[in-house]
Parts: C-alpha cells; structure tokens; sequence
C-alpha cells in the first residue's frame, strides 16, 4: 500500500457500508451553515455593540501624552496650505490649460 493511496482507501471503506443518503447530507450541510451563519451574526452584533459603546477590540493600547505643537510645526503647515491655495488658483484662473482628449 502506497502513502498517496492511503487516505483515499481509508475514505472508500469508511463509506462502504453506509447508505447513501442525498437529503441527509443536503440537511447536515444546511444545518453547519446556519451554526456558522448564527455565529458571524453574533460576532458582528458583539463587535458592533462594543465599538458603539465605546470600546476596543482587541488589546488596549497604551497611548503616550500628544506632542507639544510649537510655532515652527504650526508655520509649516500655514505655509503648506497657502501653497496649496496658489495652485488650486492656478487651476480656477486658467493659469493651468489641458487639452481634453475626449473633444
């Protein structure tokens, strides 16, 4: 007896002197998918209900003191939207032209 035979042998005479039987396995398939359907129901219903409530899935984490913003980190982002500003004006004025390929 080879090992590649021998689970395909253990299966055919497990089977052997069982009855075959259409509508009991349709039900015991139907059966484990409503228990696997219930339990991802319930998970969601648990998951959501601690998050709505406030809570946290999984471990806590433990989060430090927020950094202290000083004058330069608030400059920077000033200048960063400002920047952004002239650009987007570029675009509203015409300063920016792109042929449309679909005309």
């Amino acid at each position: 007896m080879s090992m590649s035979n021998s689970p395909f042998s253990f299966l055919e005479r497990l089977r052997a002197d069982t009855h075959q039987d259409p509508v009991r396995d349709w039900l015991v398939l139907l059966i484990f998918s409503i228990i696997a359907l219930a339990g991802i129901v319930l998970w969601n219903v648990w998951a959501f209900d601690t998050v709505a409530n406030g809570g946290a899935i999984g471990a806590d984490t433990t989060v430090g003191p927020a950094p202290v913003m000083n004058r330069l980190m608030l400059d920077t982002i000033h200048d960063t939207f400002e920047q952004r500003a002239v650009e987007e004006a570029k675009y509203e004025n015409g300063t920016y032209r792109y042929a449309d390929p679909s005309q």
